[in-house]
């Protein structure tokens, strides 16, 4: 069960399953994509919109490479991939942290 009280200005989520609580200020998107995955991603996208675009796919197959196109096209742009958190994968280099 989640209760969310505003204080000051800032939302406190307090889940009582675990007792912890969280500011919404607090929770920062850390990048965890590198240069080259974002690159891949992007070279992907493109690649998805130029088949598109020349009517090599079409259909259910070109709308859903579509939306997977702008999804890499989105975490390209801000360096994030929410689905690495669960599995905490980074491809960022070490050293630009």
């Amino acid at each position: 069960m989640n209760v969310t009280k505003v204080t000051d200005q800032q939302f406190t989520i307090t889940d009582f399953s675990s007792m912890n609580h969280i500011k919404i200020s607090d929770m920062k998107i850390k990048p965890n994509m590198g240069t080259l995955d974002r690159v891949f991603r992007f070279l992907i996208a493109a690649l998805i919109m130029v088949l598109y675009f020349t009517n090599v796919i079409s259909g259910a197959t070109a709308i859903i490479l579509m939306v997977l196109a702008i999804i890499f096209i989105v975490t390209s742009i801000v360096s994030f991939c929410p689905l690495y958190l669960p599995f905490n994968i980074t491809t960022k280099n070490k050293k630009s942290e």
